[in-house]
């Protein structure tokens, strides 16, 4: 025999309770006869009846508005579902229970008085009307169902709105009522009544409380609640999009789960199935062919180390510390016995090994009542300061990961703890039950979704752990790099479990964003028809307040400005990635600002390509110094314009035309001076020898002019190559003067002993420069490791697609980081 239980949803209109009745007759017809079903009132109605008593009670005559509207919700019910020549009778009786309720706020407007117990009262007219019409339904369509008051069922004490229950006697009152009956009880749930008949409720979820008292004084085989989702999911898939159906879990896990805000079940109706050992199945009204979870002793082996995460969205923690209370016995006794004496409920506990705090987590709503208390009792203490004031910090939630695999698990709270780290959660309490399968953490209210989400990616890595990506700048290279991004979706999920989302995107016209994600296929013809007027400001603000897990911001502009924004990214957690040279080789001061913003902050600022694009170059770097080596020199040709154009300088050619050659190859900048001053060059060595150790500024790098004085200063690009044709002869003699000795000119960047040189020079054939070609880059580290043969790096230092992939491998890095 089976108990089915229907919650609001299932029976909040028309449609549902079609579906209700389906289902029902469905199992009938299956040979599975239920034998009991439990109804909750519609969906809304138990809020309304609180509403109308409390109208009542302060004398507001619009009450009875809002009872004619449930009145309606009802009739329409039987208009649609009940044949019309049976309708009379069911309006009449649906008719005579909103006349006593009626009847019963007349009173309360009267008295203007609303006692726990005449509200329990009024809030029992939802389950009787909705088991009233659905019985009716049922047995128009020839089903032998019968309407069952659970008041005459289920007895309880005169604790009003939570009341408890005598199973002996109900239990007794059980067995008797289906003994005698032959048809299908439709049962109220949610109510019971005193020995004195006076009504009472069994506290929120209490329908579910009512099927599962059924259930065990009946030894059902099983007790199935429907509601509106596909039984208990790893996580609340409203704040979690990657949460799935947990087919099996053990009473434990459920108990734990629905404890810490797993609305899907009320925890105290898991208490008499599991005394019974009855399975309690969670299946969807609206998808009744889904599986479901089935909540029993044990549960099936998993492939994850947890089974699920649940939160309280909104609690307060209270503090209780002093140096009286260390080695005291009995301080905890009294914290506890207090706030028992006023019914204040305690949600998590925790306290320090020395015993000089204690903290704990309430409803919000009991605060100040809860500081009021414990000033009282703990008066004498604080007055003679052995014990601090009581401290309150509100606007926090907590969150709890459960499973029975925990126990058998090593590392759990330190992955726990570390996904929160990195993403910038700070943890505020800490508890841990002794039975292993449970690690509650509270955090701030506003890093409830962030870490959710962050959790369950790190958890359940069935499911690619997904990075958020901002991306500001979608010219060459930052189109290029989500082409990329697009063609290894399938091998990042499959190989890497990984999935980069992009949820922001700006170039300098317009921007987008939408936290859900922006599909790569159409990212441009949604920036047209959706974006904004670009806004780099309110751009990083929505990041921020976004709040997502791993979040990247990725700037591919050259933008002087937008590197401003870079610290305020790191220290909201943000990782940065930027191919853009501008924050590193400005002041040294600003430059370890941010490396140290990240480091504190637990996050990536990564800039391989701020040199020698895609190749490997500052990674390279980097490793050799966290190994203990020591740079003694570096020589570096990091122009890919300048490494072409010396590299084609030869006899028979003259320099003007090597330039123009350059420039209309689109090697150059569209005024070939820029890459002729040496700027960039020098910005990219000076970020090299920061890297290498080197506390340098800008001011520090000396330049030797390539360009005679009067090319620098022509007027314009015309008039450049002009002079540039009549210096012929000066850039024939550095050609000649190298060819004699058998040398070739190079363009070179050295670090050596402290100091930066930037010049043309010639190099002999025993140089790792010697034999470069096309527009090539490459750097030469001298390092006590790497003394008598330097280690060299060379390839393509420039192009879009080179400088996309040196991005992606930086996002990609970030990704593992994370994970």
């Amino acid at each position: 025999m089976n108990i089915l239980k229907f919650g609001g949803t299932s029976v909040g209109s028309v449609e549902s309770i079609k579906q209700v009745l389906h289902i029902i007759e469905r199992q009938r017809h299956s040979g599975d006869t239920p034998g009991a079903v439990v109804l909750s009132a519609m969906s809304g109605v138990t809020n309304q009846l609180i509403e109308i008593g409390r109208m009542a009670a302060e004398g507001n005559t619009d009450y009875m508005e809002l009872v004619r509207r449930i009145e309606d919700r009802h009739f329409n019910v039987v208009r649609q579902l009940i044949p019309v020549k049976e309708q009379s009778k069911v309006f009449a009786t649906v008719r005579g229970i909103v006349n006593e309720l009626e009847d019963l706020l007349r009173g309360v407007s009267l008295i203007r008085e609303l006692s726990l117990r005449t509200m329990d009262l009024i809030m029992s007219f939802g389950e009787r009307m909705s088991c009233t019409v659905v019985s009716e339904c049922l047995k128009s369509r020839g089903v032998p169902a019968v309407f069952c008051d659970a008041r005459q069922l289920i007895k309880t004490d005169s604790q009003f709105s939570m009341a408890e229950v005598n199973y002996p006697k109900t239990t007794e009152l059980i067995q008797d009522y289906f003994g005698k009956t032959t048809d299908l009880p439709i049962v109220t749930g949610f109510i019971g009544s005193t020995e004195k008949t006076e009504t009472t409720t069994l506290g929120r979820g209490g329908s579910d409380y009512t099927a599962s008292i059924l259930g065990a004084a009946l030894n059902a085989d099983l007790i199935d609640i429907w509601t509106d989702v596909d039984g208990m999911m790893t996580a609340d898939p409203r704040k979690v999009s990657s949460a799935f159906n947990i087919p099996t879990i053990t009473y434990a896990e459920a108990m734990e789960l629905s404890h810490f805000g797993a609305k899907v079940i009320y925890p105290p109706s898991l208490q008499p199935a599991f005394a019974r050992n009855i399975p309690i199945r969670i299946l969807n009204t609206f998808n009744p062919d889904h599986n479901g979870t089935v909540i029993s002793r044990t549960a099936e082996r998993r492939e994850y180390t947890i089974t699920g995460i649940s939160s309280i969205d909104d609690i307060a923690l209270v503090n209780l510390q002093g140096s009286g209370m260390i080695g005291v016995a009995g301080v905890s006794a009294r914290v506890f016995g207090v706030l028992a004496q006023h019914k204040i409920s305690v949600i998590l506990i925790s306290q320090a090994s020395s015993e000089h705090s204690i903290c704990f987590a309430i409803d919000p709503r009991n605060a100040e009542a809860v500081r009021t208390v414990l000033n009282q009792e703990f008066a004498p203490d604080i007055e003679h300061g052995h014990i601090d004031s009581v401290g309150i910090e509100k606007d926090l939630s907590i969150i709890a990961v459960v499973g029975e695999g925990m126990k058998k698990s090593s590392g759990i709270a330190g992955k726990l703890f570390s996904v929160l780290g990195k993403n910038g959660v700070n943890i505020v309490a800490v508890a841990q039950g002794s039975s292993e399968i449970n690690i509650s953490v509270v955090i701030n209210r506003n890093n409830l979704s962030k870490a959710l989400n962050a959790i369950h990616n790190v958890f359940f890595q069935s499911e690619a752990r997904i990075l958020n990506l901002f991306l500001v700048g979608t010219g060459l290279i930052g189109k290029t790099l989500l082409q990329q991004i697009q063609a290894q979706t399938e091998f990042l999920k499959s190989e890497k479990l990984m999935k980069i989302c992009l949820v922001g995107v700006s170039n300098t016209k317009k921007m987008l964003l939408d936290p859900r994600g922006i599909n790569l296929d159409d990212w441009q013809g949604r920036m047209l028809t959706e974006g904004v007027t670009t806004s780099l400001p309110a751009f990083v603000d929505q990041i921020k307040n976004y709040n997502l897990p791993n979040s990247v911001f990725l700037d591919c502009t050259s933008d002087k400005d937008i590197v401003n924004f870079y610290e305020s990214l790191l220290n909201a957690n943000v990782s940065v990635v930027t191919p853009n040279k501008v924050a590193n080789s400005g002041s040294y001061e600003d430059y370890r600002r941010l490396q140290k913003t990240a480091l504190r902050r637990g996050v990536k600022f990564l800039y391989e390509t701020n040199v020698g694009a895609g190749l490997p170059i500052i990674n390279t770097l980097q490793g050799l110094m966290l190994s203990g080596d020591r740079f003694l020199k570096i020589e570096a040709i990091l122009s890919g314009t300048l490494s072409f154009i010396f590299n084609n300088f030869g006899p028979g050619k003259s320099f003007a035309s090597i330039v123009r050659e350059a420039k209309e190859k689109g090697y150059t900048e569209p005024d070939p001076r820029e890459d002729l001053s040496g700027m960039d060059v020098a910005r990219k060595i000076l970020i090299l020898a920061r890297e290498a150790g080197f506390p340098l500024e800008p001011s520090d790098v000396t330049i030797n002019n390539l360009l005679p004085e009067p090319c620098i200063t022509a007027p314009s690009i015309p008039a450049f190559f002009d002079e540039l044709d009549k210096n012929n002869a000066y850039f024939e003699s550095l050609l000649t003067e190298a060819e004699a000795k058998g040398e070739k000119l190079r363009y070179v960047a050295t670090l050596e002993g402290g100091k930066v040189t930037i010049e043309l020079r010639s190099v002999g054939f025993d140089h790792p420069f010697y034999s470069l070609s096309g527009a090539d880059n490459i750097v030469s580290f001298t390092t006590d490791r790497y003394k008598d043969r330097p280690l060299v790096v060379k390839g393509p230092g420039a192009g879009a697609e080179v400088t996309a992939t040196g991005v992606f491998a930086d996002v990609v890095s970030i990704g593992s980081y994370l994970g």
